[in-house]
């Protein structure tokens, strides 16, 4: 099945809204998957320096010619993230995309995961949806999501550069 803004929305996603726009309060708090896509007639254009945080003393920014060799022309689809409830319970979708919109923002990040959408010109015209489900689907949903996008463009969407896995598969 093709990962895109149809396939997402069939598939369960919500949400849909520009971050520019987002409504954290309107997140759910329970875990789920989330995707940042592009809006129709994107066309990306990269900062020489990433809006990012700082982490672990390392800068976020990359020069424009990695950047472009991570874009996939064609795809909606520009991050696959999870959020788990983390180990008091207290995380889940709203925390972990609150984060994720901070860490564009220039705060220190927990982890710097999809950095590379915070070196996009107009960040905030990018799309994000989620699907809230169980923690023990987590991995898995990732897993598949990861494995769906690159059946069809023979690599990882834009912001992700490591592969989710399922243990033991």
């Amino acid at each position: 099945m093709p990962i895109n803004t149809q396939s997402l929305k069939q598939d369960g996603f919500t949400g849909f809204r520009p971050l520019q726009d987002l409504d954290i309060n309107r997140i759910p708090q329970k875990p789920g998957i989330f995707a940042v896509l592009r809006p129709e007639g994107f066309r990306p254009q990269f900062l020489a320096r990433s809006t990012a945080g700082i982490f672990k003393k390392k800068n976020p920014t990359l020069k424009a010619d990695a950047l472009d060799a991570e874009w996939v022309d064609g795809a909606d689809v520009l991050f696959l993230g999870k959020a788990g409830p983390g180990s008091k319970g207290n995380r889940g979708l709203r925390r972990q995309i609150q984060e994720f919109v901070d860490f564009g923002e220039g705060k220190p990040p927990g982890h710097w995961d999809g950095r590379l959408i915070w070196q996009l010109a107009v960040p905030g015209s990018l799309i994000i949806a989620w699907k809230e489900l169980p923690v023990e689907q987590l991995n898995a949903a990732e897993a598949r999501c990861h494995a769906a996008f690159i059946e069809e463009y023979g690599r990882l969407p834009y912001a992700n550069l490591v592969q989710a896995r399922v243990k033991g598969a």
